[in-house]
């Protein structure tokens, strides 16, 4: 059974149809890559995973939970599904340690002592230890993502999504959260990407989705994406992305 199942999903605001019968699964273990230009649906795709964007018709599951079944504790489900934003959604008033046991006191019930210790682990691991009792606006943008990494990773995640997660960030920072979400695929964590960064998505991705118009033009293994696209318009958007 896939992670994640995602089964002819359409999805409107009002009139306007932002997905179109999109279908996608991704296995335990795999790193699925979503690209495309801006507009085509994909942060819209991806937060339909967790529930944040509610769906029309289609079906999604997540670790065998089918999200439109009556009665899914969806906030319940969230809590095991990490997901990191293009801006980093940190509390501002609180430190980068109480940032990262919110959560896990709140949601998961664990003892403030458990979730300090957790915390500490995970900012050792996208390497801010020595950061704890700053506040956010202390610390650089990509330095903040790491930390969103770090917190949504303290919810002891079965997958993670992440949203355009360097969009945001200056260029100098890009690559200190990239190297993060590479070890994070290395160890073995489902993952759904939504970026324009192609070089992390050869890298790092099993699989790469192309949208345009909120469908799905092309699913396909990274290399035979990257070398040889089958459809039209995903070629246009590699030549133009490629040559810069």
């Amino acid at each position: 059974m896939p992670m994640i199942e995602i089964k002819n999903v359409s999805k409107w605001y009002g009139d306007f149809q932002v997905l179109r019968n999109c279908s996608a699964s991704v296995e335990k273990g795999e790193v699925l890559v979503i690209c495309g230009p801006s507009g085509s649906g994909k942060s819209t795709l991806i937060k339909t995973v967790n529930a944040l964007e509610p769906f029309q018709s289609g079906e999604i599951s997540v670790n065998g939970v089918n999200l439109a079944t009556p009665g899914t504790d969806l906030p319940k489900l969230r809590s095991h599904v990490g997901m990191v934003f293009q801006h980093f959604e940190l509390f501002p008033h609180l430190t980068i340690k109480d940032n990262l046991i919110l959560a896990q006191t709140k949601v998961l019930k664990r003892s403030r002592d458990a979730a300090i210790k957790r915390g500490l682990e995970l900012l050792n691991r996208v390497g801010l230890g020595s950061q704890a009792e700053k506040f956010p606006n202390q610390l650089s943008g990509g330095q903040q993502q790491r930390v969103a990494i770090a917190r949504a990773l303290a919810m002891d995640p079965v997958c993670m999504l992440f949203d355009e997660p360097t969009s945001a960030l200056d260029p100098e920072m890009i690559n200190e959260v990239l190297d993060v979400m590479v070890k994070l695929a290395q160890e073995g964590m489902t993952m759904m990407v939504v970026t324009h960064e192609m070089g992390f998505a050869r890298k790092v991705a099993d699989r790469v989705i192309f949208m345009d118009s909120g469908e799905i033009v092309e699913d396909a293994p990274t290399e035979e994406f990257f070398q040889a696209p089958k459809s039209k318009r995903a070629r246009q958007f590699l030549a133009k992305i490629l040559h810069h």
